[in-house]
């Protein structure tokens, strides 16, 4: 599975809002198998799109051929967009799948690690870190992806902020401790998202 994450800053809210319901023509789409996303709960103005593909070819097809088309909506609405594109690698829980109808917020953690530690982040991501969070109450899923240049994302989907928050408050001091991802990590970027029904496909 092929996920992109988008991050942009958005100057017309309503434009950008009216435009992201657009993007209900991926139903059709072929590979395609999800999308939602909503805003920053910590720096306004800021939106994040979770999208997700079946694998890179069905992806690229689908750039090649409709993306332009739905991505007109929202044409001068927004800035600085970033867009990546990981690879899935495991889930966080069970039984990842693209479905945000039982979560409220998304958890999204932006890692590049340093390249002699990549075995050992990722070790400790499935050995310290996903049981931590498949344990934690409140905590729907999640998933943990890969992009070139030492690069991860591990999404993880909550049912509310409040959940999100007792975890954050309880154990992530002591997990990080553990997992040694000070060692780990040369850049650490992440942001919680309250997710809009209305963005989703």
């Amino acid at each position: 599975m092929l996920v992109k994450w988008t991050r942009c800053t958005v100057v017309d809210r309503r434009g950008f809002e009216r435009g992201q319901r657009k993007w209900a023509g991926l139903l059709g789409e072929p590979g395609f198998r999800g999308q939602s996303g909503g805003w920053s709960r910590t720096k306004p103005g800021v939106a994040h799109v979770f999208a997700f593909w079946e694998s890179r070819a069905f992806y690229d097809s689908f750039m090649a051929r409709s993306h332009d088309r739905l991505a007109a909506a929202q044409s001068g609405t927004y800035r600085d967009v970033q867009a990546k594109l990981f690879d899935y690698r495991f889930d966080v829980k069970t039984g990842f799948e693209p479905r945000f109808t039982d979560a409220d917020v998304v958890r999204v953690a932006h890692c590049k690690v340093h390249e002699d530690r990549v075995e050992h982040f990722a070790l400790m991501q499935e050995k310290v870190w996903n049981p931590a969070m498949a344990g934690s109450p409140g905590m729907v899923r999640g998933l943990f992806g890969e992009a070139p240049g030492h690069e991860f994302i591990v999404l993880s989907m909550w049912q509310s902020a409040a959940e999100h928050g007792k975890y954050r408050v309880e154990r992530v001091e002591r997990l990080t401790l553990r997992a040694q991802t000070a060692a780990d990590v040369a850049a650490l970027a992440g942001d919680v998202v309250d997710l809009e029904s209305t963005w989703t496909v």
